[in-house]
């Protein structure tokens, strides 16, 4: 099977694009504004509004630029990925898709108080182009991280010390350094999702060996996922990022500040009824749900004693697949639907399989220990110090709309119980 073709991924950069994300618009130096096609037009206009957004949220004056738009400034967007020879068409509605992203939530919380109408001239072509990519109009993981990147020396790797951001909120160390980190992590993923394939069609067809050398594999490659991500203090700063990069990434769902949801002005589907969408979170990220179905960890539903509480986790879970590409999370799927890893070690006690397989569960648990580790120290701590620059939001509830605290140490637990023990 082509991993690519079929879910978007490759053993080289996991669920990163294949050609690195477009910049701009058009093949070639023919495109320049004002162009006769209206697409064109449109797509140059939404690329020169987004660089402005870092200077004027600083200012305080995103909205009034946006307010003084025509409605229909960004009309022929709806139409891109239409008519294209160039062959770049995925990467061209990707990058729109992030731009309107950005726009939108610097215009939805760039003010005291965060707006609870979304502009015509935003939120009609954020509707259509959302529907094409298969993703709510909201700004999720993949345009924030998976689609927002470029390698600064195209003959080097997607490393740390290589690739910058395409598109900020307010720019600076901090916001790129925390959004880098994720995007490194992806590529470092690849062994490890290329690997659970493998392994799972090994294992249906018995050959052993096989899927003990996939499980080292995996191993491996989530060793040096975690070592990445442990360098998140380096360069982001806890209170910059609670202050400065956190307040935009919120979403419209379970959010104390914005309790009604979003009006998106002018799009015939909602009929002027508020929407409310989850915001922004790792958990959109196609990874550990992707491995969590490949190593056959199961999470309960049920979180609390309480009746209320039970299914909640479970059915979030679910919910932040619809954020994901349609690909990514084709993959989820044919990894749960696929793999008896589980059931072999647990019926047949194979102890070459244990060692690699208790492998990867501990690197699972030591990654979601220091995902509760930096929770603590990014938001509950952080939470707890006024600022007069910015606000992060809840402390209860994270960009996802989630008692987030509870439900990563809930995850590590049961990340940790299958763990083979001898």
């Amino acid at each position: 099977m082509n991993l690519r073709e079929q879910f978007d991924l490759s053993e080289d950069r996991g669920y990163l694009p294949a050609e690195d994300p477009a910049r701009r618009f058009g093949a070639g130096p023919f495109f320049k504004y004002p162009h006769s096609d209206n697409i064109h037009a449109a797509c140059y206009l939404l690329l020169e509004d987004s660089k402005n957004i870092p200077k004027l949220l600083v200012a305080g004056q995103f909205r009034n630029f946006v307010d003084n738009f025509d409605s229909n400034r960004y009309l022929g967007i709806a139409g891109v990925g239409t008519g294209k020879a160039s062959g770049d068409v995925d990467s061209e509605v990707r990058l729109v898709m992030n731009l309107l992203s950005f726009m939108a939530h610097a215009y939805l919380w760039g003010g005291d108080t965060p707006a609870t109408v979304l502009p015509q001239v935003i939120a009609v072509p954020w509707h259509a182009v959302a529907k094409k990519v298969g993703r709510p109009p909201i700004q999720s993981y993949v345009s924030y991280a998976i689609d927002n990147w470029y390698r600064i020396d195209k003959s080097q790797g997607i490393t740390l010390d290589n690739i910058a951001l395409i598109q900020n909120f307010l720019a600076g160390v901090d916001e790129e350094w925390f959004t880098m980190i994720h995007v490194v992590m992806e590529a470092q993923a690849g062994p490890a999702l290329a690997g659970a394939y493998d392994a799972c069609v090994a294992a249906n067809e018995q050959d052993w060996e096989t899927v003990r050398k996939c499980l080292f594999k995996i191993a491996a490659s989530l060793g040096q996922l975690y070592q990445t991500f442990c360098r998140m203090e380096e360069k982001c700063d806890p209170y910059i990022y609670y202050n400065r990069v956190r307040p935009y990434i919120f979403g419209t769902l379970n959010n104390p500040n914005l309790p009604d949801g979003l009006i998106y002005e002018g799009v015939e589907e909602y009929r002027e009824t508020p929407q409310k969408f989850r915001g922004e979170t790792g958990a959109q990220s196609a990874i550990i749900p992707a491995l969590d179905g490949a190593l056959g960890i199961y999470h309960e539903g049920k979180i609390g004693k309480k009746e209320k509480e039970e299914d909640v986790l479970k059915t979030y879970l679910m919910e932040m697949r619809e954020y994901m590409p349609p690909k990514h999370r084709a993959f989820i799927e044919w990894c749960e639907e696929n793999s008896n890893l589980r059931k072999h070690l647990k019926n047949k006690k194979d102890s070459a399989m244990e060692l690699p397989y208790n492998l990867c569960i501990e690197w699972m648990e030591a990654f979601r220990t220091k995902h509760m580790e930096f929770a603590v120290k990014y938001i509950v701590k952080q939470g707890q110090t006024a600022s007069a620059v910015g606000h992060g939001g809840s402390t209860l509830y994270g960009t996802g709309g989630t008692p987030f605290m509870k439900y990563l140490k809930k995850h590590r637990d049961e990340t940790a119980e299958h763990k083979v023990i001898k």
